[in-house]
């Protein structure tokens, strides 16, 4: 009972530092993906083995255990749907799992997927959304290890990357959702804010050197949606829905002013998600929501509401998707019908057309069909 009194505990931090961030802002050949065992031509044209490196966005269920069993849910999505780097993967005959799981007093525990990106998680830093230490032996909050560790973490395990894998990385939303979060709270200038999610871009560029650097000749890099169209974005006052905007436009400016200054992006696959969204949001209904960025297919106030009778203390701080459940949806059906999950998480149908864009995008590349 103290067991699980303590995992709920840990929990319940780490959804009250994501949703205080919400508040203002949204906010190796070997080893892991399996491939079904068959030698048929996947749908993409090429067989490939996918390995992911990112935050929330492609985390493919790093919490899935604990959130699963206490609350159901397990991705930050319309479960059980799943994350566009999944999509992906199963187009180019793959299957994506973690590489780890653990966080909220569950001891990190290897799994043997390539699925590497954790939710919270920032690109260097270890202090990411509901990982308030730098120790990274703590895993009584999330475990958010920073996309540079996440690199770092597989090449130790497999020692390189080569020719038959796509490896996928995002990151920065984090960088720019704690950066942000701080100038609100008084504890950093809006200019220092602006010099580190610069200097995030930067370091992420850095990052996808090392990993073509390691072998890989497939790298698909996506870039920062923008937040400030999120349902979150949508709800807040006029003057920080632009300051959203901004700071992801200036994330992605600095980004890939970084790959070609270093000649990465004439060696990267870029995916610039922001117009694509922008034109679903746009013509939602031609893409078959009913619903765009104006509302959520997760019940948010029955999630916190169920929370309260389970004697939370806090409910509102379960009110995000990694807890999201076919049980927990707006209307039957949102999970295909609405864009969003939560106030900054795609559903399994946003997060589908996600992975159909990449697709197109690998695709105009060269590689496959």
């Amino acid at each position: 009972m103290n067991k699980q009194r303590s995992t709920r505990a840990a929990l319940v931090r780490f959804a009250q530092v994501a949703t205080a961030s919400a508040a203002f802002a949204l906010l190796a050949a070997c080893g892991g993906g399996g491939d079904d065992n068959n030698n048929s031509t996947p749908p993409g044209g090429v067989k490939l083995q996918v390995v992911s490196f990112g935050d929330s966005l492609s985390d493919v269920g790093t919490y899935a255990p604990v959130a699963a069993a206490n609350f159901g849910g397990g991705r930050f999505t319309t479960n059980p749907g799943q994350v566009w780097v999944q999509n992906v993967a199963q187009y180019y005959g793959d299957t994506l799992a973690p590489a780890m799981t653990g966080g909220f007093g569950v001891p990190p525990t290897p799994q043997g997927g390539l699925g590497y990106a954790q939710g919270g998680s920032r690109v260097t830093n270890p202090i990411g959304i509901g990982h308030a230490t730098t120790d990274p032996a703590n895993y009584t909050q999330a475990l958010t290890v920073p996309v540079v560790t996440q690199v770092s973490n597989y090449l130790s395990a497999h020692g390189s990357f080569n020719a038959n894998q796509l490896v996928i990385i995002n990151g920065g939303a984090n960088d720019i959702l704690f950066n942000l979060t701080a100038v609100q709270s008084g504890q950093m200038t809006p200019a220092a804010a602006t010099a580190a999610i610069g200097k995030a871009a930067i370091d992420l560029a850095g990052v996808i050197g090392k990993v073509v650097q390691s072998g890989a000749t497939h790298v698909l890099v996506s870039n920062v949606p923008d937040i400030g169209t999120t349902p979150q974005g949508m709800m807040s006052n006029a003057q920080t829905r632009a300051l959203l905007s901004q700071a992801s436009l200036g994330f992605n400016q600095a980004l890939a002013a970084a790959l070609t200054q270093s000649g990465l992006m004439s060696k990267v696959i870029y995916l610039d998600i922001v117009p694509p969204l922008a034109n679903i949001t746009a013509n939602f209904a031609q893409f078959g929501f009913t619903v765009s960025n104006t509302g959520t297919g997760c019940n948010l106030q029955a999630m916190a509401a169920a929370a309260q009778k389970f004697g939370e203390p806090n409910p509102q701080a379960f009110a995000t998707s990694l807890f999201c459940s076919p049980q927990t949806l707006t209307v039957a059906g949102a999970d295909q019908t609405y864009m969003y999950a939560d106030t900054v998480h795609p559903t399994t149908h946003l997060h589908a057309l996600y992975a159909q864009t990449a697709e197109q995008t690998i695709a105009k590349s060269g590689l496959g069909k």
